[in-house]
């Protein structure tokens, strides 16, 4: 059964002042796939809010979970949610903000270093590998000289919240693809040009 099941972890901050910035894009995402479902989330032991449901009847599993600590140090909670679980952390999607990618584009990866996201940092760590699943959902570059901390605890821009549903559906269609058919089949279909 564990073969169909993946633990989703989309990384913010907590608390309704943090819900609309750049980096809860992780836990919007959440949203988005709770509601496909038709889960509920409910506080759970792990220091965590989570929702569990099916894509569909004998479908894969999702456990869907929003860290209740802030961003940083996300790595407690997942590795809580794991072992509570029984999940490896090859069953891990992390679904987070990145710098790095512009805004509107989802990439995926496994593996490798945090890339300067400390809490990807923080969750390789508790994990003790690296090799867990990343929906990275670009949130493009601060404008100027604007700090990256700044930028991340900043809401979205009003032309960026016209698009954001759309980043957000399908940053949540890859999570689908990635438990429904695997990671490489869901890079091909995300990382080729549209």
């Amino acid at each position: 059964m564990s073969d169909n099941v993946w633990l989703v972890a989309g990384l913010g901050n907590p608390g309704p002042g943090y819900a609309g910035n750049r980096h809860n894009v992780g836990q919007m995402v959440l949203a988005e796939l709770a509601a496909r479902i038709g889960a509920k989330f409910g506080k759970h032991k792990t220091n965590s809010t989570v929702a569990e449901g099916f894509l569909r009847p004998g479908g894969p599993k999702l456990i869907l979970a929003k860290p209740n600590s802030f961003m940083n140090n996300s790595g407690g909670p997942v590795s809580q949610l794991l072992n509570f679980y029984s999940l490896e952390p090859s069953h891990l999607i992390v679904v987070h903000d990145e710098l790095d990618i512009p805004f509107d584009t989802v990439r995926l990866k496994s593996g490798g270093g945090p890339g300067g996201h400390n809490g990807i940092r923080d969750i390789i760590s508790a994990a003790g590998t690296p090799d867990f699943i990343r929906v990275r959902v670009g949130v493009g570059r601060p404008p100027g000289r604007m700090d990256a901390a700044d930028f991340v605890l900043r809401d979205f821009s009003g032309t960026e919240r016209q698009a954001l549903p759309n980043l957000l559906v399908d940053a949540a269609d890859a999570v689908e693809k990635i438990a429904d058919d695997g990671l490489t089949a869901a890079q091909q279909q995300f990382h080729s040009p549209a």
